[in-house]
């Protein structure tokens, strides 16, 4: 009876190996998984915020104030001749100033935090004289009697009290909605009367809206003036501020904008911010909501939470693969050089443990700040894994040597999560520093010959085929 075959050791070393790269590609189903997980998390945080923030008041952007002036012109008629129309003509203001403060608050909808705010804008300036050449208008089709002021705002639900708009000596209250929407498609309108000198304005704003506040520079010299105790703004848009400070008690900000830095002229007829006329950055949509035109020039600051979840979780699963693959180099080498056979299926399982961490650590970052729950999702994976590494290998020395060096991987990784700038060159010096010491604890390790030498018991050997 021929003795049963058994596997030449670079044969056993070959599968185990292929066996454990087949397990890595298993797993990387539950990681995608994973990361579809945190996506749909982060749109059902979206839909909470637009529900508070539709009743509160959204994003806002200030656009204007816009002298808006009808005229009389002719144009073909369909059926031949002249017809009589009317068309606008609309005038930017010389000197824009918009002085503000902020005062935020953050409210909860379910699981889910909201950043809303109030704020006080006082806004002031001064238009120039009319001038039918500026417009390329007719001398005397202007109707000047008929002048009125529109004032761009992106969600007129947040407007907290009436506008009242001081024009030249006498107050004048607006009325909502836009007399034409060549220029803004929300705001309010204010019947002006308009003269040869020019005119001074100025109103204050009491709005309410949620995460951003933007600025139009419809001035010929726009000053933008925010305050507010946030401690972490995102200053956005088209345009940064001159001046800026940002501190654990808020921040303060002063942009200052030409109407030589953005693509409009001071007047103009007809529609603005049409696409041909006046293209939209692809990279800045987050102003264009409200009124067309706005997404290329305008500016401003975005109240931001100060931790991001599940941008941190998200990232930290960009890592599970490679954490994956840490941690069964460490049992393999443990395997290797302690002389302990562990089976693919426990592999599989370590792996299941692994990934489960960025599970539990996106389930705590929900209730938690970020670093408690990494902390208390890294823990619960530690002793579960070493736990089954004393079970799999028989002693505690070497479930301790694989608990430390997963707590080691665990800190490495939680480090690189801090260090958004110098993530790349920190993680290539870790993976730096790990080769080398695979390369150092395998250098004495017999490749061609049985690379797990010494494992397993001699009664269990096979018998032998010497007939001696």
């Amino acid at each position: 009876m021929r003795p049963p075959r058994v596997p030449s050791p670079r044969r056993s070393l070959a599968l185990k190996v292929l066996a454990i790269v087949g397990i890595v590609l298993i797993l990387m189903v539950p990681l995608a998984l994973l990361s579809g997980l945190i996506s749909e998390r982060e749109q059902l945080r979206e839909e909470a915020r637009s529900e508070v923030s539709a009743q509160w008041g959204q994003d806002q952007t200030l656009g204007g104030p816009v002298l808006t002036i009808p005229y009389t012109a002719t144009e073909p008629a369909e059926g031949g001749g002249q017809r009589t129309v009317t068309r606008y003509a609309h005038l930017f203001p010389d000197a824009l100033d918009v002085e503000g403060r902020l005062e935020p608050q953050v409210r909860t909808r379910g699981i889910f935090r909201v950043v809303l705010y109030e704020t006080q804008l006082t806004v002031q300036g001064r238009f120039p004289s009319v001038d039918s050449a500026a417009f390329g208008v007719a001398r005397g089709a202007l109707r000047l009697d008929e002048a009125f002021v529109q004032i761009g705002l992106s969600d007129l639900v947040g407007v907290r009290d009436p506008i009242r708009l001081e024009w030249d000596g006498t107050t004048r209250e607006a009325d909502p909605g836009i007399v034409t929407g060549d220029v803004f498609s929300t705001g309010v309108s204010i019947p002006v009367t308009v003269d040869a000198d020019g005119a001074a304005f100025s109103f204050d704003l009491s709005l309410n809206g949620s995460g951003s506040l933007g600025v139009l520079p419809v001035g010929r010299e726009t000053t933008l003036k925010l305050a507010s105790p946030w401690d972490t703004p995102r200053f956005a848009g088209a345009f940064l501020p001159e001046e800026r400070t940002v501190a654990a008690d808020g921040f303060e900000a002063r942009w200052r904008v030409l109407h030589l830095n953005r693509n409009y002229p001071q007047a103009f007829t007809g529609s603005f911010g049409r696409p041909t006329a006046l293209p939209r950055r692809a990279s800045y949509e987050y102003y264009e909501p409200g009124f067309d035109g706005s997404g290329p020039s305008a500016f401003g600051v975005e109240l931001l939470l100060p931790v991001d979840e599940y941008q941190k979780t998200n990232r930290a699963a960009k890592y599970g693969v490679l954490f994956v693959f840490l941690t069964f180099l460490t049992f393999f080498f443990v395997e290797v050089l302690g002389g302990r056979r562990i089976h693919p299926i426990q592999y599989l399982l370590v792996g299941f443990a692994v990934t489960l961490f960025y599970l539990l650590l996106l389930a705590f970052a929900e209730y938690m700040p970020f670093n408690g729950a990494y902390g208390v999702a890294a823990v619960a994976i530690l002793s579960l894994v070493t736990l089954y590494a004393r079970a799999v290998f028989g002693e505690w020395r070497l479930a301790a040597l694989v608990g430390g060096l997963l707590t080691l991987f665990y800190g490495y990784f939680f480090v690189l999560l801090q260090l958004e700038a110098y993530a790349l060159l920190a993680g290539s010096l870790g993976l730096l520093v790990t080769l080398a010491v695979v390369m150092y604890l395998s250098r004495k390790v017999d490749w061609y010959g049985d690379p797990f030498g010494g494992i397993g018991d001699p009664a269990d050997a096979p018998p032998s085929s010497d007939p001696s």
